[in-house]
């Protein structure tokens, strides 16, 4: 399968029922951050992503009932860590290589709002920005090369 990604509803499931993914998702997030930073971080990280390229959404959910409910990513999203180090050269590499990245910086915990988010990330930087995670999204050979060094998070 030369690499590419595989998912099945249940463990065992045959490669007939499995998609395979050229492509990644991937969130790095830095390892001193509290558990509730770590999942708000995420989300918010994976929004852009899913906004900003919607093949990666795939089709509403309906259960048994007939109840609808939203669509969501089509393919895994992994999840790394590491230290400022680590996270500021895979965003440095990420648009080397031209792959899709979202920051999420420190100063952003401290705003309320989008539009003082942006204007948080807009003051600093690029180089400088203090990053609490960033998400990416390109070919998987890309992403694996640009997040050498993240561990993959426990």
């Amino acid at each position: 399968m030369s690499g590419m990604y595989k998912t099945g509803v249940a463990a065992g499931r045959d490669a007939r029922h499995m998609e395979k993914f050229e492509t990644k998702i991937a969130v790095v997030l830095r390892d001193d951050l509290a558990v509730w930073q770590r999942l708000n971080v995420t989300a918010f990280l994976v929004s852009g992503i899913g906004a900003a390229r919607p093949e990666v959404i795939g089709e509403p959910y309906e259960d048994g009932d007939g109840q609808r409910y939203l669509r969501e990513f089509r393919q895994p999203v992994m999840v790394f860590e590491g230290g400022k180090e680590t996270l500021a050269s895979a965003r440095a590499k990420a648009l080397t290589r031209g792959l899709d990245v979202a920051v999420f910086t420190a100063d952003m915990f401290a705003t309320g709002n989008d539009a003082d988010n942006r204007a948080a990330v807009r003051a600093v930087l690029g180089a400088d920005l203090d990053l609490v995670g960033i998400a990416v999204y390109g070919a998987k050979n890309a992403v694996d090369k640009a997040l050498k060094g993240a561990a993959k998070h426990p």
